[in-house]
């Protein structure tokens, strides 16, 4: 059996039905990720849950969508045996690719901003993929697609394919997971489920989801002040941002990406990098252990909702990502001296933050 293929290649179905059935396999052996609740006594009648998606084998959300992009590639016929994989990433996706095209024996290239975390970068190499670095930002789509043409491979394009390659209406998405875990909660529908947005492909698979299933619960973006997302989620027309990009590795972007649905999309909160990475730290000691910058940044938009849900007198839950471990950022957010070669001031934030863990309250500006 074969499969034809993109630039006049044959795939062997053969090697495809074996890359196929590795890869359910390697989800078959996997438990689903914890829903962790949030220790928050100064609020009693709002639950905030953290969907702790850290605990994948390669370390962070993006692990779902690497497997996913990998299924769609091999059942679209883009990818055969040896074909050189190729990903414009800022980190995690491409580690969670480099884990899958390991697991298949493919070569892995992954285009990355010169800024990429170097804790990312060295577990990319780890897992036997190839670091390209470039200078701009966004300059990672069109180099990724020069170099997948040049090695006559498959640029994997997650931020195009991100929204179509998961199945929203369930088959163990991410939603479908949140809902079956809180079933046996006190407020088993949620509120609000917050998330960022990289591609998209999240927001849209959670907005998507509850549609589908008639469910109350609407969905917050919380998105980095640089990104273009909740400006585009504002204003149709405005489709990309200039000047500096966020210093929060894996959401918010300088344009708008095709896998971004924004009509799924209930609210925008706007996140300050200063207030990400300072949630971030205050959120690793309240757990004891580290968490990323980004989900600082859905703890800063959970916080809000509280906050004003607890002014209104709204008792319900928030269900939010925990996207990945603060461990892959000892050399960035939280290395005293990266913030501040950057000018970064965290102290009054993580003040607040604390503050809000330990009695519920939330102060200027994060109430804002």
């Amino acid at each position: 059996m074969v499969h034809e293929r993109r630039m006049g290649r044959v795939i062997d179905g053969r090697w495809v039905d074996w890359a196929i059935a590795r890869i359910e396999a390697d989800f078959t052996r996997s438990a689903d990720t914890h829903l962790i609740p949030l220790s928050m006594p100064a609020l009693p009648g709002i639950a905030i849950y953290l969907k702790d998606e850290s605990s994948h084998p390669t370390g962070s959300l993006k692990h779902r969508l690497a497997r996913s992009l990998f299924l769609h590639a091999l059942c679209s016929g883009w990818i055969g045996e040896g074909t050189c994989i190729v990903e414009a990433s800022s980190g995690s996706t491409a580690v969670s690719e480099a884990y899958f095209a390991r697991m298949l024996g493919l070569p892995f290239v992954a285009v990355i901003p010169a800024t990429t975390a170097q804790e990312k970068i060295a577990a990319i190499e780890a897992l036997g993929g190839t670091c390209h670095k470039v200078t701009d930002p966004g300059a990672v789509y069109g180099e990724a697609q020069r170099l997948a043409d040049a090695r006559g491979g498959h640029y994997m394009d997650q931020f195009t394919f991100a929204e179509r390659a998961t199945d929203w209406r369930g088959n163990s998405n991410i939603a479908e997971s949140i809902f079956a875990q809180m079933v046996r909660e006190p407020a088993p529908v949620p509120t609000w489920i917050v998330c960022g947005a990289g591609t998209g492909g999240t927001s849209a698979t959670l907005g998507r989801f509850v549609r589908y299933h008639r469910h109350t619960t609407q969905i917050c973006l919380a998105d980095p002040e640089a990104s273009v997302f909740h400006r585009h989620w504002h204003d149709r027309a405005v489709r990309t941002t200039q000047g500096a990009c966020s210093l929060i590795e894996g959401i918010g972007r300088p344009r708008v990406e095709p896998s971004f649905v924004p009509s799924v999309i209930d609210r925008v909160e706007v996140v300050s990098d200063a207030a990400s990475i300072a949630a971030a730290r205050a959120l690793s000691r309240h757990l004891g252990r580290r968490v990323g910058g980004s989900t600082g940044t859905n703890l800063v938009a959970c916080a809000r909702l509280a906050h004003e849900m607890a002014r209104n007198g709204i008792d319900g839950s928030i269900v939010t990502i925990l996207c990945d471990s603060g461990d892959r950022y000892g050399s960035t957010c939280f290395n005293d001296d990266w913030l501040a070669a950057r000018g970064i001031a965290i102290a009054e934030e993580e003040a607040r933050m604390d503050l809000f863990l330990a009695s519920g309250r939330l102060t200027e500006p994060c109430d804002a």
